[in-house]
C-alpha cells in the first residue's frame, strides 16, 4: 500500500499545482468527456470492453433497453404480442426509425443483427437453443418462433455487454468473429470517423433526424433527448493531467478519476463529484481455460485462494468502505441471488504456505503464467499490481506483460499457446447488475467454445444455469442460484475481486446525466 500512497500524494500535488499549458478550445454546445480508457474497438458484438459498450450506447440502439431499476422497456419496438402459449413473440418496430445514412430501419436489418449477436454472446446461445425460427414477414415486424415458452426474452435483448445492437443488414452480415469497421447506427448520436484518432480523440454529433420516445428518460430507457450538438471524448491516461483539465475547464466530465483525487476535486470551484454509476462494477480476473497452467482447476483455485479481496479493493478505490463491497462470491452483494454456497472459501485468509500446498497438490511445476497488465486503466492497473505481487509470493511464475487496455482487448480473443502470443490471465470489470442473478453473468457462463474469452467448460454450472432459466417458481430458482454459485466456486470460471463504486467528476455547469451503470449523454445539458 505504501507505493500506492506515494503515487496518490504525487497525483494530488499535481492537481493542486497544475502545470501551465495551452487550453484546448471546443465549440459551444459541446461536452468534452474523458473516458476511462482508449477506444480501440468499435464493434460491441465483437468485444465486451466497457469503453466500447459506452460508445455503442450513443451510436446504436437495441430493441429493448433497461431502465434505472434494470427492468427491460421497449426501445426500438413499439411493443410486442406473445401468443401460442408463450412460444411466439411478435415485435413491431416503431415508426420513423432511420439509420444514420438516412435509410429506414427495416425488420430484416434487425433479424440479421440478432443472428450475428447470437453467434458471439453466451446469452445469444441460450436463445438460439430455444429458437425454431426468427423472421421478418414485413418491414416492421419481427417474429420469434420458440420451441418452448421463454418469458425472459426482453431481459436478454436489453443486456449491455455484449450488446444486441441493431445495424443495417449489409453490416450485420459481417462475420461475427471479425470487427465491423463501417459504423452506421440509428441512435441519438452519429459517429464522426474523420475525427477519430485512437489514443487521442473520438467525436459524436447529434443525429438531427432521430425521433426520441415519449416516455421520461430512465437510464437507457425512455426518451433519448439530445440537448447538446456534439460530444467529444479525449483520451487522457494520466489521472492528474485529467484532473487539471477538469479544474481549468478544458474538459467537462471525467468518467473515472483516480479515487485519491476525489477529495481534492471536491474543493475546486466549479467542479462537482458523485456517483453516476450507482450499481458499480464487479472486478474479476479471467483465466484462460484452454492453455496450461491456468487450464488446471487446482491452479485456478490456488490463485483464487492467494487473493485478499479487501486488499485489492483498497488498492484500487482507497479506504472508504462506501466505495467498495467485499467479500463477494459470484453474485452481487445485497442482491436477491446472493447466497452462502462456497463463501467460506473467499472469507478465509489463506496463508502463503497453504496456497503453496494447494499448488503442490495441483502438480504445478513452475510453468509460466502470462498476465496481461493494463497500465492505462486506473482500476485494472491497481488490481494487477496487487494480484501479481500476491501470486509471486506464493510461488507462481508470472510473466507480467505491461500493456494498454486496447491491446488487451485486441489480444484476448487469441487461443494461441503462450509461446505464440497467447495469454493466461487478465483483469476485467462487468456491470454490477449483470451479477444480480445467473441470467446475464457472461463472465461466469461455462459453455466452452461459446463462452466469453477464456472459454470455461463446466457442464454442472451450465446445468444449473439452464435449470434456473426454466424454473417454474422462485423456490426452484433459489435452489439453482445456490447450485450455480457452488459450481462456480468448484470450477473457477473467473475470480471475483469485489464490487467497486467509483465516483465521477464534472463541471458544475453540466447537468442531467442519467444514473445507471454507464455514462450516457442524452438528457445532458451544458450551461
Amino acid at each position: 500500500m505504501r507505493r500506492r500512497t506515494l503515487l496518490a500524494t504525487a497525483a494530488a500535488a499535481a492537481v493542486a499545482h497544475p502545470l501551465a499549458r495551452p487550453a484546448i478550445a471546443a465549440p459551444a454546445k459541446t461536452v468534452v468527456f474523458v473516458p476511462q480508457a482508449n477506444l480501440t474497438s468499435l464493434d460491441p458484438v465483437w468485444t465486451t470492453a466497457t469503453v466500447t459498450r459506452n460508445f455503442a450506447l450513443m451510436v446504436y440502439e437495441m430493441l429493448y433497453a433497461r431502465d434505472q431499476s434494470f427492468t427491460p422497456q421497449p426501445m426500438m419496438v413499439q411493443g410486442h404480442v406473445v401468443d401460442d402459449d408463450g412460444k411466439r413473440w411478435t415485435m413491431t418496430l416503431r415508426e420513423g426509425l432511420l439509420w444514420h445514412d438516412g435509410t429506414p430501419v427495416l425488420a430484416r436489418d434487425c433479424v440479421a443483427s440478432l443472428q450475428r449477436w447470437m453467434k458471439r454472446d453466451s446469452a445469444g446461445a441460450t436463445i438460439s437453443a430455444r429458437l425454431d425460427e426468427l423472421s421478418a414477414p414485413n418491414d416492421r415486424t419481427i417474429v420469434w418462433r420458440l420451441k418452448r415458452p421463454f418469458a425472459l426474452l426482453p431481459h436478454y435483448l436489453s443486456k449491455v455487454q455484449p450488446q444486441p445492437v441493431m445495424m443495417p443488414e449489409r453490416l450485420a452480415q459481417t462475420d461475427p468473429f471479425k470487427q465491423v469497421t463501417d459504423i452506421v447506427g440509428c441512435g441519438p448520436f452519429r459517429w464522426e470517423p474523420g475525427e477519430y484518432v485512437s489514443g487521442s480523440r473520438a467525436v459524436f454529433s447529434k443525429f438531427d433526424r432521430y425521433v426520441p420516445r415519449q416516455e421520461p428518460v430512465s437510464y437507457c430507457a425512455g426518451g433519448h433527448v439530445v440537448k447538446v450538438d456534439r460530444v467529444e471524448w479525449r483520451v487522457i491516461p494520466d489521472s492528474a493531467t485529467a484532473g487539471n483539465a477538469l479544474i481549468s475547464g478544458e474538459v467537462d466530465w471525467l468518467e473515472l478519476p483516480q479515487p485519491d483525487l476525489i477529495p481534492m476535486l471536491k474543493t475546486q470551484k466549479g467542479v462537482s463529484t458523485g456517483l453516476i454509476d450507482i450499481y458499480g462494477t464487479v472486478g474479476i480476473l479471467r483465466p484462460n481455460h484452454l492453455q496450461p497452467p491456468t487450464n488446471n482447476v487446482g491452479v485456478r483455485r490456488a490463485m483464487f485462494a492467494a487473493i485478499d479481496q479487501k486488499e485489492v479493493m483498497m488498492a484500487a478505490m482507497g479506504e472508504d468502505p462506501m466505495s467498495w463491497r467485499v467479500p463477494m462470491g459470484y453474485f452481487l452483494p445485497g442482491s436477491k441471488a446472493e447466497n452462502d454456497a462456497g463463501m467460506a472459501f473467499v472469507r478465509k485468509q489463506h496463508s502463503v504456505d497453504e496456497v503453496k500446498r494447494m499448488l503442490d497438490a495441483a502438480k504445478y511445476g513452475g510453468e509460466k503464467i502470462v498476465f496481461l497488465h493494463p497500465t492505462d486503466q486506473l482500476v485494472y492497473n491497481a488490481f494487477s499490481t496487487v494480484v501479481v505481487d500476491r501470486f509471486r509470493k506464493v510461488g507462481l511464475n508470472v510473466d507480467e506483460q505491461m500493456t494498454d487496455w486496447g491491446t488487451v482487448v485486441q489480444r484476448r480473443p487469441s487461443k494461441e499457446p503462450l509461446d505464440k502470443g497467447g495469454w493466461s490471465m487478465f483483469p476485467a470489470g462487468a456491470p454490477g447488475p449483470e451479477f444480480v442473478d445467473p441470467l446475464l453473468e457472461n463472465t461466469v457462463r461455462s459453455n466452452g467454445a461459446k463462452a466469453w474469452f477464456g472459454w470455461p467448460d463446466d457442464p454442472v454450472l451450465e446445468a444449473a444455469y439452464e435449470a434456473w432459466i426454466d424454473a417454474p417458481d422462485d423456490a426452484e430458482r433459489r435452489k439453482q442460484e445456490i447450485a450455480f454459485q457452488a459450481a462456480a466456486f468448484t470450477s473457477v470460471p473467473c475470480i471475483p475481486l469485489g464490487q467497486y463504486l467509483p465516483q465521477a467528476a464534472w463541471r458544475s455547469n453540466v447537468s442531467g446525466m442519467p444514473k445507471g451503470s454507464a455514462p450516457v449523454f442524452w438528457n445532458v445539458e451544458k450551461a
